[in-house]
């Protein structure tokens, strides 16, 4: 069964600092034509940090798209042609103030593939080092530490709703990083 849709043409509606939106027409499999509204976004990296005793950092961050204050691991957007492990790395700095010596992937997720593209990169990170934070200009993260089964329970009770986060935890517990 054919299920790819054909680009017919493309019009830029908006271009800001971090999104680009699109509104496309395309071809559909079945030979008729329709819409599509893309959010074209530069990609992220997000990292989840496990310290010497085994506890994970998260970030309590206030997100205004959706006005609620989230539980996340430290994420941020890739500049322009960075390697997402780069990203991973300035951005752990950045908010945590942490640098870690040991890295691992842990593959990548599309956040709303309904209608961006946005991709994250997503990495575990241990063997840290503390630095000092260096947050953006417009940046107000709480860091708190806590214990693996703690992070578990907080995402089956919902209190850990992102999805970076809920990935990466459970990508890494699948790989026998987290003890």
């Amino acid at each position: 069964m054919k299920l790819r849709e054909r680009k017919l043409n493309s019009s830029l509606k908006f271009n800001g600092k971090m999104i680009r939106l699109y509104v496309d027409e395309v071809e559909l499999p079945n030979g008729h034509k329709s819409g599509r509204e893309v959010v074209r976004h530069p990609g992220a990296s997000a990292v989840l940090v496990v310290d010497e005793k085994g506890f994970l950092v998260l970030e309590k961050q206030y997100r205004y798209p959706i006005d609620e204050i989230l539980w996340e691991i430290p994420a941020g957007k890739l500049n322009k042609s960075e390697p997402s492990l780069e990203c991973a790395k300035r951005e752990l700095m950045e908010e945590t103030g942490l640098k870690a010596k040991k890295w691992e992937e842990l593959g990548y997720i599309y956040t709303t593939p309904g209608f961006s593209d946005e991709k994250i990169y997503l990495f575990f990170a241990s063997d840290l080092e503390k630095g000092e934070q260096n947050l953006d200009e417009d940046e107000f993260v709480e860091m708190k530490y806590f214990s693996k089964n703690k992070v578990e329970e907080m995402i089956n009770t919902g209190e850990i709703a992102d999805s970076k986060t809920i990935a990466a935890f459970f990508r890494a517990e699948k790989k026998g990083l987290l003890k």
